[in-house]
């Protein structure tokens, strides 16, 4: 017979929710610590200027809207982060997408006193997330590097 308690001698053992709920609590750090950061240089990346800026270059936004409304959230379900420009209350067109991949996106045309009449437009690309996540990404496996603590 061995000379040490029960409680003693469980505490030697692999304690597996213990384990798993340390593992989910850092997963969620590093994603949200790796989500503002991307987000962080997407927003850096656009400029606030008048001028239009050139096809594959990071979009300039006239407004300063573009830049405001970059968010990141951790899904739990999923287990990732998600990051990107919001939709405003749009009635046509989704601006952010076409701007990042290129593509026809809808504008308004015309005044509230004669009719809004929407017409196509084509955009170039000018990408400006999928740059972000890249130049961020080669910094995730040293922010993985000691995130689960025994706690």
């Amino acid at each position: 017979m061995i000379g040490i308690k029960f409680d003693q001698a469980k505490g030697l053992f692999f304690d597996r929710a213990e384990v798993m709920r340390a593992t989910s609590r850092a997963e969620r750090r590093v994603l949200s610590r790796f989500g503002a950061f991307v987000r962080r240089s997407a927003r850096s990346s656009i400029r606030k200027r008048k001028r239009i800026s050139e096809p594959g270059k990071p979009p300039s936004s006239h407004t300063g809207l573009l830049r405001k409304f970059i968010f990141f959230a951790f899904d739990p379900d999923r287990r990732s982060v998600i990051i990107g420009p919001v939709r405003l209350n749009q009635k046509v067109g989704d601006a952010p997408a076409a701007l990042e991949h290129g593509g026809a996106s809808r504008v308004l045309k015309g005044s509230k006193r004669r009719g809004r009449r929407t017409r196509t437009i084509r955009v170039r690309a000018r990408p400006y997330m999928q740059p972000a996540f890249e130049k961020e990404q080669p910094k995730l496996p040293q922010m993985w590097r000691d995130s689960i603590k025994r706690g």
